[in-house]
């Protein structure tokens, strides 16, 4: 009895102490997003509401299928060795987070590469692995037995690797397009730079994690895969969840003085401009164009009254020279 236990329950007991713990960051993620970003489409608002009804759904079930052999079913040698119907709705739930997820990213992989084909083959593998799950959910109900779960191990193969390679491809698609869209300058640059960082972070981890659920399910005939099974949807939705929430810290300058909101992040915002004692310190041949600046600021006239006479440029509206490129060699032209 003893063994059984720890076979198959220990490595469930801590899938689930992880499920539970991701989920608690995504209510953190979930109630900052809707929070941070009230201004979202009404259907990306409807999208992250879905995902988390499905992340707590997954949760309920979980713990219910933990809490019936261990206290309801205790002692009973069968309930520990068999998976119930609520067991059996975990790769189905799983699956289905993940494709929505990876079908989300295909859609930024669309409007951001406008690649079709790239599109076409997310697209193609996350229903696959949709399919793949709802499969091996249908496989336990017919062959409940842990012990035996390695006699559906195809439909299992099928699921895991098509979800790893779409979030492959993801990440190689939006890496690889903004490599190639670096504008060569520092401050875009290094906003791009975190760009990258954060694709790659949150698309190889589930990438690595699926990867690794099935060679320890291929590898052990005992529950231990369940470790890395149980917690995987929750890892969709937090990759998902920290890429849009991410928004709210991006900046187009290194030099930016805090964290951009998602109500100013169009503003105040340097967009690969070098200004200042930045342009004093490059090297000759610079590239200068006149930049026209906007500041919200109360303004004096030389008499003393406000607003001026005439009331013009209470603004701040002023034109002024900025360095944006430089090369080596050569003396710069004359600043306006």
């Amino acid at each position: 009895m003893s063994s059984i236990a720890v076979a198959i329950y220990g490595p469930i007991f801590i899938g689930v102490v992880l499920n539970i713990l991701l989920y608690g960051i995504m209510i953190t993620q979930t109630y900052i997003y809707f929070n941070t970003f009230k201004q979202d489409r009404t259907w990306m608002k409807a999208f992250v509401g879905l995902l988390f009804l499905c992340d707590t759904v997954n949760c309920v079930f979980d713990i219910i299928f933990l809490y019936v052999p261990l206290i309801n079913d205790f002692g009973d040698e069968l309930a520990l060795t068999t998976a119930s119907w609520v067991f059996a709705t975990d790769p189905a739930m799983t699956a289905i987070i993940g494709s929505l997820v990876q079908l989300f990213f295909a859609w930024r992989v669309k409007v951001l590469t406008n690649s079709t084909p790239a599109v076409l083959v997310i697209t193609a593998c996350a229903i696959v692995s949709l399919l793949g799950g709802i499969g091996t959910s249908i496989a336990v109900g017919m062959i409940p037995q842990f012990f035996e779960f390695q006699k559906f191990k195809v439909i299992v193969i099928i699921w895991l690797i098509a979800s790893s390679v779409a979030d492959c491809l993801i990440t190689f698609v939006l890496v690889g397009y903004l490599r190639v869209h670096k504008t060569g300058f520092g401050p875009t640059d290094d906003f791009v730079n975190k760009i990258i960082r954060m694709t790659v972070q949150t698309g190889l981890i589930t990438a690595l994690w699926a990867t690794v659920d099935l060679i320890v399910y291929l590898a052990s005939p005992t529950g231990l895969h369940l470790i890395f099974n149980i917690p995987l949807a929750k890892l969709y939705t937090n990759s998902l969840m920290s890429s849009l929430n991410s928004r709210a810290g991006w900046s187009y300058g290194s030099n930016s003085s805090g964290p951009a909101t998602a109500e100013s992040g169009n503003r105040g915002r340097n967009f690969g401009v070098r200004t200042g004692g930045e342009a004093s310190q490059m090297t000759p041949s610079q590239v200068y164009v006149d930049v026209e600046s906007h500041e919200m600021v109360d303004v004096v006239d030389a008499k003393g009254v406000y607003p001026p006479e005439p009331a013009l440029n209470t603004h701040g509206y002023s034109k002024r020279s900025v360095v944006l490129t430089h090369t080596a060699g050569g003396a710069p032209p004359p600043r306006s």
